[in-house]
């Protein structure tokens, strides 16, 4: 039989290293998204579509920034579900809701981007 430790200095350490990592890359995106939008400050509907429909299919659509994104969630949602909720049957219906709506919500933006 194999001891496996459930607690410890490195549990968890794993994930919080790629929540940070991934805020990070988000926070690179959010500069670069506010520095495009400060130097061609648009002043109507025709000049922010142009931005998003240049922009979006060069930076928005890297898989990197939308893994990004809803893998922070992912690990933030389901600290607080392991943090808070204690009965074991109501955690797992949580996370899988969680899942759930991520995944639809990563369908969601997909069909928004394609559209524009």
């Amino acid at each position: 039989m194999v001891n496996r430790i459930l607690v410890g200095a490195h549990y968890g350490l794993k994930d919080w290293v790629i929540q940070r990592a991934t805020a990070i890359i988000m926070a690179i995106y959010t500069v670069i998204l506010l520095v495009v939008v400060l130097a061609v400050a648009p002043d109507s509907h025709a000049s922010w579509r142009g931005i998003f429909c240049q922009r979006v299919h060069e930076i928005c659509q890297l898989p990197v920034l939308r893994v990004s994104l809803f893998y922070h969630v992912w690990i933030g949602i389901r600290d607080i579900w392991m943090d808070y909720i204690k009965p074991d049957g109501l955690r797992l219906l949580l996370m899988i809701a969680t899942a759930a709506a991520l995944v639809g919500y990563a369908g969601w933006a997909v069909q928004i981007l394609w559209r524009i």
